[in-house]
C-alpha cells in the first residue's frame, strides 16, 4: 500500500482520504472514494457530510488505527458492510452476517412491487400473513412490516445463524412482536394460508460464482447465491409447494436478469386445475425485468 502520509506528527483527514483512496484503487475497488467516505465515517463516529466539511481534522491515534485497519480490509475486497456489519436497506439500516446475504439495491425492486400490490387489492390496512423464504437478515419481511403496521409475518431459512441476525434486525426495528422465524428448508413445516409469499432464492448458475466480483463470490454465504446448473433449481422446488401455503394471494419472486420468462412458466404449470394465475413483471433501475408476481385465484 502506499505510505500513510503524516503531517506534523498528525493525520489529517485530507491526507487520510488521498492515502486510502490511492490504496484501495490500487487493489480494484470500484468507488473508492465513497467506501472511504464511510469507513473514515465509522473510525471517527461522524458523518459523511461531516468527514467532507472538516478536511483538517486531526485523527487521533486510536481513531487512525481503526481507520487502517477497516481500509487493510477493504483492499482485501471485504465489503464495506461487512466491515462496518450493517447494511442500509430500502432507508432502514439492517445487521448483516457470515451467514447472510449482503441485501442489494435490487432487492428493493421486490419491496416496491409488493406495496404496490398489496395497495392496489386494497390491503394496505389489513392484518395481512406474509412469508419470506430464505429471509437471511429479514431485510424483505422487516421492511413490509415496517411499511404495514397491521402485518405479521414468518421468516424462514436453513441456517440458524441467519435467523440469529433477523430476530436481532426485528427487535432493532421494534417490529419483533409481529415476526415469527422458523429454520426450515424452503415451505418445510410451513402451514398456509398466507396473503403474499417472498422471496429472493438463490438464483446464479453454479459455474458462474467463481467469476462474481470478489466482494460476492468470497463474502457471501454460497447456500444464498448458487440455484443449481441452470440457476433454476430452487425455483423449480418453490413452485412444486408454493400454492399449498398461498391460497388466493401473491407470490413475488426476485430472479435473474434473463430468468423472468422461465420463473413465470414454472409458476403457470404449478398452478393447481382450475386456478387462474395472474403473471406481473417488475423492472429494476437499469430496466432489467428482476421480479415476477403471481396472483393466484380459486
Amino acid at each position: 500500500m502506499p505510505e500513510l502520509e503524516r503531517l506534523e506528527g498528525t493525520l489529517t483527514l485530507t491526507a487520510a482520504r488521498r492515502w486510502a483512496i490511492a490504496a484501495l484503487r490500487a487493489a480494484g475497488v470500484d468507488d473508492a472514494g465513497s467506501d472511504v467516505r464511510r469507513l473514515l465515517a465509522a473510525a471517527l463516529g461522524l458523518s459523511p457530510a461531516q468527514i467532507l466539511a472538516r478536511p483538517e481534522f486531526a485523527l487521533l491515534p486510536g481513531q487512525a488505527e481503526a481507520f487502517v485497519g477497516f481500509v487493510e480490509r477493504r483492499r482485501r475486497r471485504e465489503p464495506v458492510s461487512r466491515i462496518l456489519g450493517c447494511r442500509e436497506f430500502y432507508g432502514r439500516s439492517f445487521a448483516v452476517s457470515a451467514a447472510t446475504l449482503d441485501p442489494r439495491p435490487d432487492s428493493e425492486t421486490l419491496i416496491e412491487a409488493a406495496l404496490q400490490l398489496i395497495s392496489a387489492e386494497g390491503w394496505s390496512a389489513q392484518p395481512l400473513r406474509i412469508l419470506d423464504i430464505g429471509t437471511g437478515t429479514g431485510c424483505l419481511l422487516l421492511t413490509l412490516l415496517c411499511e404495514l403496521p397491521q402485518a405479521t409475518g414468518l421468516g424462514t431459512d436453513l441456517s440458524a445463524a441467519a435467523l440469529s441476525v433477523a430476530r436481532g434486525n426485528a427487535v432493532a426495528l421494534g417490529v419483533q412482536d409481529r415476526a415469527a422465524w422458523r429454520v426450515s428448508d424452503l415451505l418445510e413445516n410451513v402451514d398456509g394460508p398466507f396473503h403474499m409469499v417472498l422471496s429472493n432464492p438463490p438464483y446464479l448458475r453454479s459455474a458462474e460464482i467463481a467469476t462474481l466480483e470478489p466482494e460476492v463470490s468470497r463474502f457471501d454465504p454460497r447456500l444464498a447465491l448458487d440455484g443449481g446448473a441452470d440457476g433454476l433449481e430452487i425455483f423449480r422446488r418453490l413452485s412444486a409447494r408454493v400454492l399449498e401455503v398461498v391460497g388466493e394471494g401473491w407470490i413475488v419472486l426476485e430472479v435473474g436478469h434473463d430468468q423472468a420468462d422461465q420463473v413465470a412458466e414454472l409458476l403457470r404449470w404449478a398452478r393447481p386445475a382450475g386456478c387462474r394465475a395472474n403473471v406481473r413483471f417488475y423492472t429494476d433501475v437499469s430496466g432489467k425485468r428482476r421480479c415476477v408476481a403471481v396472483r393466484t385465484r380459486n
